[in-house]
């Protein structure tokens, strides 16, 4: 889902990679996509005994043994369900690492994107972790199309760093290179990412009579079914996302990338403004995984290591 700022926005996403990366991994990936009210695990439970790092969580979540995750997963290849239903991807490999440090296991629940950070608020989740753009705006509470303050806003640890790409129907690019090529054109998308407000800030610079038409749906994969089905001229999302979608969807012969992927940016895990020993756990845990190799190891299945990171940051998004 894309995103899901060039990423997933104040309520959005983002990714980043290389498309020859991202296609190689596209032709062994399986797609999938899951309801919104089934959970998944990732990863078996861990001994505390084994895990180095367990005593730097919460005592209320060692004790319980889990970390509750709000994801949208339906974002492939960040997080999605395959043909089996269950849940996979690039996010849940890492908790699944970073589970094995932590001495817990990383306990995934379906959610709406835009969605994900109030469940938060709400203690539903412990963490979102869902290709969730690193921003000032949600790390301060901001509505990013109102600029009012909206909440308490979240802190962020960094794990892989993502652009926003647009793509269309293979074939019939409809002369879109850039962003400002969209003016007069239908573009698709999913609800509260950065490609959302990408859209939002180019259509203030189209001319009169050229403005961009936007339909946002609550998952990216539906916009991509719109625009299959030729009701838009163009999508956007992640570049990651939008990079698989062009190598699998149809079998390669649905989608096609246009332009440069734009606005690079961290995704972030979403933690409690409140709950910083456990933002500072997940950040030792993601170091720890960075330094034996298993983040590598990770990056490369899914081929997205031009996205890595070298070590963990804390609210890093600008």
């Amino acid at each position: 889902m894309t995103a899901r700022s060039t990423r997933r926005t104040t309520a959005a996403h983002s990714r980043t990679a290389a498309v020859g990366a991202i296609a190689v991994a596209g032709a062994l990936l399986l797609t999938g996509c899951g309801d919104q009210t089934e959970k998944s695990d990732s990863g078996d439970s861990q001994s505390s005994n084994s895990a180095p790092l367990a005593d730097k969580l919460p005592e209320s979540l060692r004790d319980k043994g889990t970390v509750k995750v709000g994801s949208d997963i339906a974002y492939a290849p960040v997080e999605f369900k395959d043909d089996s239903g269950k849940t996979v991807g690039i996010d849940p490999d890492l908790a699944d690492a970073l589970g094995k440090q932590l001495g817990v296991k990383f306990e995934f629940e379906n959610g709406t994107f835009d969605t994900l950070i109030t469940g938060l608020r709400s203690k539903r989740y412990d963490i979102a972790m869902s290709a969730m753009t690193d921003t000032k705006n949600r790390q301060e509470g901001v509505d990013a199309d109102t600029g009012k303050k909206v909440g308490q806003g979240v802190d962020f640890v960094d794990y892989f760093t993502a652009g926003v790409s647009i793509y269309t129907k293979k074939g019939d690019d409809q002369g879109i290179k850039t962003w400002s090529d969209l003016c007069g054109k239908k573009l698709v998308l999913q609800r509260g990412t950065v490609s959302e407000d990408l859209a939002k800030a180019e259509n203030e610079k189209c001319p009169a009579g050229k403005k961009i038409s936007m339909e946002a749906f609550d998952n990216d994969q539906q916009a991509q079914t719109r625009l299959r089905a030729g009701g838009a001229d163009a999508g956007s999302s992640d570049f990651p996302v939008a990079a698989y979608a062009v190598k699998t969807s149809g079998g390669g012969k649905d989608f096609e990338l246009v332009g440069e992927q734009v606005e690079a940016a961290p995704y972030g895990i979403a933690v409690a403004k409140d709950n910083t020993q456990l933002r500072d756990a997940l950040q030792a845990a993601l170091d720890a995984v960075i330094a034996n190799g298993e983040y590598k190891k990770i990056m490369d299945k899914w081929g997205v290591a031009e996205g890595a990171v070298t070590k963990a940051a804390v609210n890093g998004g600008k």
